[in-house]
């Protein structure tokens, strides 16, 4: 058997190749699994973008200098085992490598889950480590995997922004300005905090996506890039920045003099993310990397896991109820089977180009009977 891998450059996210390489055999205690199907989101260019500086390319080593593989959300088979407590057949849901099949090593194992034990991985964030056994998984439906691939961790980081502003008081500010307003973790995170009082939420995005976003009924505004001016100079806000767009960042710093927080989550434009908007020149407050894990660890300690996970099962339902609602479908799935539609599909996203309403769900596992 083979696994087929997707590489990309470190340093030239457009620069691809794929590698097929023989499989080694398992070690006791490793399991292998087929990865069926993983979405490719504007997140997953954040990981890459951010590669280096927050580690995304230690989870699974390519060997090669200068070449990595992008981390992704999916679900996978288990194939082959030599661990007891791991049966072949067993379905997953997690983070893998953008390839057909991947190893891992389970440890602390429950009915629901079980981490990698990998010791590559051991000093990396516990919560890509884990994985969850689809079979006790309260959030797992069959016929919502795609959906499941897109929005989860997107969704996860969704409600985690809204509840680490919601737990700062929003910093004393009563606007939210999301850029990259048509993006599922934007989108997300305007359809949590729309449900809070007092709180106006306002959307950035680009002509063709204006509509769309006023479509789903969680910005109280939409607003292009080049309309900023339409929003009192005093307006006190905090500014959500999902995309990385340092012009975009600097002219929200310029503009609003009561601007209480400056919070980056993504960094799809890569090409800015070291210009005039990224550093220290800003005026008003430093822009402050949002990181999940760190909100997961606190609440976790707060709540307890029991109650963190039943709060996030809970507000993963009503989201996905709105999604998939009577109207029309916030997402659907597009299906990309193969190399070369795994390549093509990436260029687009990288490119920043598609419909809002479609996403992207991959697989490089050649299903039997494919040519």
């Amino acid at each position: 058997m083979s696994t087929t891998s997707f590489l990309v450059r470190k340093d030239a996210l457009s620069t691809t190749r794929l590698d097929t390489a023989a499989d080694e055999p398992l070690a006791d205690g490793q399991v292998r699994v087929r990865i069926e199907s993983f979405a490719l989101t504007s997140n997953n260019i954040t990981y890459a973008a951010f590669g280096d500086a927050m580690s995304y390319w230690q989870f699974f080593p390519t060997g090669e200098e200068g070449w990595g593989s992008i981390p992704v959300w999916g679900f996978a088979s288990v194939v082959q085992s030599l661990h007891p407590g791991v049966a072949v057949g067993e379905r997953l849901y997690g983070y893998w490598p953008m390839a057909s099949s991947a190893v891992l090593s389970p440890d602390r194992l429950s009915p629901a889950r079980f981490t990698d034990a990998a010791a590559h991985r051991a000093a990396l964030p516990a919560v890509y480590n884990q994985y969850v056994r689809c079979s006790a998984d309260p959030l797992y439906t069959p016929d919502t995997e795609d959906l499941q691939a897109l929005l989860r961790p997107l969704f996860i980081t969704s409600w985690l922004i809204d509840d680490f502003m919601a737990d700062n008081d929003f910093f004393g500010a009563g606007t939210l300005l999301l850029s990259s307003a048509s993006s599922k973790t934007a989108y997300g995170t305007a359809f949590q905090l729309h449900r809070r009082q007092g709180i106006q939420v306002i959307g950035l995005t680009s002509p063709g996506n204006v509509a769309f976003c006023e479509s789903l009924g969680c910005y109280d505004r939409v607003l292009t890039y080049d309309a900023l001016d339409a929003l009192a100079a005093d307006t006190s806000c905090v500014y959500v920045d999902f995309a990385g767009n340092g012009e975009l960042r600097h002219a929200i710093h310029a503009r609003f003099p009561n601007l209480k927080y400056s919070c980056s989550i993504g960094g799809t434009h890569v090409e800015q993310l070291a210009s005039k908007g990224a550093g220290k020149a800003l005026p008003g407050p430093r822009p402050t990397l949002f990181f999940a894990p760190a909100q997961i660890k606190k609440r976790t300690a707060e709540w307890g896991g029991e109650e963190f996970g039943r709060r996030m099962v809970a507000a993963w339902h009503d989201f996905l109820a709105a999604v998939t609602g009577p109207k029309d479908a916030w997402l659907r799935a597009e299906h990309h089977h193969g190399a070369e539609a795994v390549q093509a599909a990436y260029a687009q996203v990288l490119a920043g180009k598609g419909d809002p309403r479609s996403g992207h769900v991959l697989s490089l596992y050649k299903h039997p009977g494919a040519l």
